[in-house]
């Protein structure tokens, strides 16, 4: 790569006495990105348009309209000032692009822009390689600092607009001509293969990013929508309730035993009379999203991050109830949901007191009875924020004691390991979050003579495990694989709730479809909150019920 780079603006330079003008500069950078930035675009074209099957000529016409659209793009914005800093940033962000494309066939889109901006130092250690490094130096820094020495010809004002005004208009003709003469192809590309186009490189990670831009700037809205202002516990709810909500990171329900996995990877809680619900789907396959979609009052199309951050959540509307709430985080943060209630972070061992290579999240359970014994009155509800499978180093989740199933993978080239590898790691994270829920019922058994309790797990999305190439998860919604949006959901009643609660009925409709849009309202039931914006269709407890008898808005379940 750097051998070619450098012959090719050595030839520049012979062909403009030492100096090469900005227009063939803009064109040499648009191709050297797309051929050596873009093995994943023309990976994933080649393989709906073989190459022996007479499609060689759309190929070519794809890697000039590709580099078309790169060239017109840097032209729109690069000029005498701009020309150097935009090409090297340019190519500094699209070289790890390029390293993530093709080692886990991610997609950059704007949700996975706003993943980028919320990952923490921790999580952006676990992502580094040597293949990465190797990716960012010779795609990147390396043409960069060529492109820092190279000396730009500059002419007059007006003849650089004009030389820059006659390259945009070829670009144009590109861009128009080359789908015309190519018809049948690019009509079938963008029609039925539109996906190929998320791995466009630099062209869709720079509309993802600018789509992230225009949508954060909607979130700067000073005053806080408040949502259900009348709540208040139900004047009937005379016991008080302890519930833990676990949230859980990265786990797929396919790899619980619990849903008919073949590994055992569910011991624990298969002793515990447990209710599972095996058709839960998440709102969003990344953290950024789903945590806040399933704690916020919008759910389905309407649900937007801008509208999220700027209206009151789930806990806001338990707070002013006057329920007390703790958010325990090992894992990046809230996402925004718990910025108004009580917020501790476990992530290191000046709090969290089970650590070695990592912080775990058993540690999030440490003093925990201590701060619930503080609180002699009134409910209790506490959200515990895993870091359960968060990959790709799932060596890393769990302790050494409980990797069961080996060989593991031992890196974050997950590319460099077979699917036994992988599987084998990622399943002794899964073995030993089922040992954490355990845990949580084993606090909530001590509490329940004082407390009707329960344990609400959830995950917020699942991960790509190597399927059809894929790795790890934040792929586009829409065109997601199940793997990424079918999450694991657990219920555990305490004795007190049992009195309430029909769960051999609850337990024979565990099966029906479920999301994450249903969390806000079981949990407001499930805490007797009374307000108008629940809804008792989207309550999961209620809809199970329904045929046994009717419920109070926000009390409990009447047999």
């Amino acid at each position: 790569m750097h051998t070619r780079f450098t012959l090719f603006l050595h030839s520049l330079r012979q062909a403009t006495g030492g100096a090469v003008s900005s227009s063939r500069l803009l064109v040499s950078t648009a191709i050297f990105i797309s051929l050596l930035g873009n093995f994943s675009f023309f990976g994933h074209a080649f393989d709906y348009y073989p190459p022996g099957d007479g499609n060689r000529l759309f190929l070519f016409s794809l890697l000039i309209f590709e580099t078309a659209v790169t060239t017109f793009l840097l032209g729109l914005v690069c000029f005498r000032h701009t020309i150097k800093p935009v090409l090297i940033v340019i190519l500094i962000a699209s070289a790890p692009a390029a390293y993530f494309m093709d080692t886990y066939n991610n997609v950059f889109d704007h949700t996975m822009i706003q993943n980028m901006v919320n990952t923490d130092p921790g999580e952006m250690t676990d992502l580094l390689s040597l293949k990465q490094l190797v990716y960012l130096f010779l795609l990147g820094i390396l043409p960069a600092a060529l492109i820092y020495k190279l000396k730009i010809e500059h002419g007059t004002l007006k003849a650089e607009l004009l030389e820059r005004g006659k390259l945009l208009l070829v670009t144009m003709m590109i861009l128009v001509v080359v789908p015309l003469l190519f018809s049948k192809y690019y009509a079938s590309f963008f029609r039925e293969h539109r996906a190929i186009s998320f791995y466009a490189n630099p062209v869709y990670y720079i509309y993802s990013t600018g789509k992230y831009l225009n949508s954060s700037s909607g979130q700067t809205q000073k005053t806080l929508t408040v949502v259900g202002d009348d709540a208040k516990i139900s004047p009937e709810d005379h016991d008080r309730e302890l519930i833990i909500m676990v949230l859980g990171e990265t786990a797929r329900a396919d790899r619980f035993s619990l849903n008919g996995y073949h590994r055992e990877t569910n011991p624990l809680l298969k002793k515990e009379d447990i209710i599972n619900f095996s058709n839960v789907y998440a709102c969003g396959t990344s953290t950024a999203i789903s945590v806040p979609c399933m704690f916020s009052f919008f759910h389905g199309t309407e649900y937007s991050n801008e509208k999220a951050a700027s209206t009151e959540n789930l806990l806001d509307i338990l707070k002013r109830a006057g329920v007390h709430i703790l958010w325990r985080d090992n894992n990046s943060d809230s996402k925004g949901v718990a910025l108004r209630v009580p917020y501790e972070d476990f992530r290191t061992p000046e709090v969290n007191p089970i650590c070695d290579i990592e912080c775990r999240d058993e540690g999030m359970l440490a003093n925990l009875q201590a701060w619930i014994n503080k609180h002699p009155t009134g409910d209790i509800f506490i959200v515990l924020h895993q870091f359960g499978n968060h990959g790709p180093a799932y060596y890393k989740r769990y302790p050494k004691s409980y990797e069961r199933f080996t060989p593991v993978c031992t890196t974050n080239e997950l590319k460099d390991c077979s699917s036994e590898q992988i599987n084998n790691a990622y399943d002794n994270a899964i073995l030993y979050t089922d040992y954490f829920l355990a845990q949580v019922i084993k606090l909530l058994k001590a509490n329940s003579k004082t407390f009707e309790t329960a344990m609400f797990y959830i995950s917020d999305h699942g991960e790509s495990l190597g399927e059809n190439g894929l790795y790890l998860h934040g792929f586009p919604y829409l065109i997601a694989p199940n793997t990424q949006l079918h999450v694991p959901a657990i219920l555990w009643l305490g004795e007190g709730m049992t009195e309430d609660i029909d769960k051999e009925g609850i337990k024979r409709r565990a099966g029906e479809h479920f999301s994450h849009d249903n969390v806000f309202h079981t949990v407001l039931g499930f805490m007797e909150i009374q307000t108008r914006v629940y809804d008792p269709k989207q309550d999961i407890l209620l809809n199970m019920h329904a045929e046994h008898g009717e419920k109070h808005r926000g009390g409990k379940y009447n047999k």
